[in-house]
């Protein structure tokens, strides 16, 4: 069986968000299609392990936000590939609170959903909600991010609680020259050729020769989270 064929399914990425005790958190995922038209309903997958999950669970409601075209890779790591048990990422991105209270990110998002939970699928690592909108808006012109272009075109990587997440492959190693480095986190490849000019790091820059304290631009992982690769 050939996996790539797996990746011809379309989808976009879209910020889940959700609320617990007045406290906010979201993720990203890739997984939201429409269900029926009257009622207007959608349905999401979301990880057991993700604190999404938990506050969806207690509060019944979540929030998406259609993300751009455009949306830096960094802000895609924060709700990525960042926990909300260890970072406040609503304190690092614009939002606005919606009618029922649940957080809605404004930052990079062309359109925007507000749902209640109506019903829910248990399909083992993951739950399907199924929520019933109560509001909804566009933000902004411009196209909507596809999981093709983040994947394709932009070269990121589904984390590991992901429906789409592949396991990497061993790869033979290569020479220091042609080596590149993979985070094991968020799969940013560090390439020595391109360097990482945003961050001060030339191309043509070795990983052995980045500064210590470097760390990957996207999700923020030291050295010791990077794996040589092909």
């Amino acid at each position: 069986m050939d996996r790539s064929a797996l990746g011809k399914i379309t989808s976009g990425l879209y910020i889940a968000s959700s609320m617990k005790d007045g406290k906010f958190n979201g993720q990203i995922i890739n997984s939201l299609f429409r269900v029926t038209a009257k009622p207007l309903t959608v349905a999401i997958s979301i990880n057991k392990e993700n604190l999404t999950y938990e506050y969806i669970q207690a509060s019944k409601l979540f929030s998406l936000s259609l993300l751009a075209i455009n949306t830096p890779m960094a802000f895609i790591g924060l709700f990525g590939f960042k926990s909300g048990r260890d970072v406040d990422k609503f304190a690092q991105a614009g939002y606005k609170t919606g009618s029922t209270g649940v957080p809605i990110v404004t930052d990079h998002s062309v359109a925007w959903l507000e749902a209640k939970v109506v019903q829910q699928l248990d399909c083992g690592t993951h739950v399907i909600f199924v929520g019933e909108l109560v509001d909804f808006d566009n933000l902004a012109g411009g196209l909507t991010l596809t999981y093709d272009y983040y994947s394709n075109v932009m070269k990121g990587k589904s984390s590991k609680n992901a429906p789409t997440y592949i396991p990497k492959e061993e790869a033979p190693p290569k020479t220091v020259e042609e080596a590149k480095y993979i985070c094991d986190v968020c799969g940013y490849t560090y390439d020595p050729s391109i360097g990482d000019p945003e961050h001060g790091i030339k191309p043509g820059t070795t990983f052995e020769d980045l500064p210590p304290d470097w760390t990957c631009p996207v999700c923020g992982a030291d050295k010791s989270h990077f794996e040589k690769t092909g």
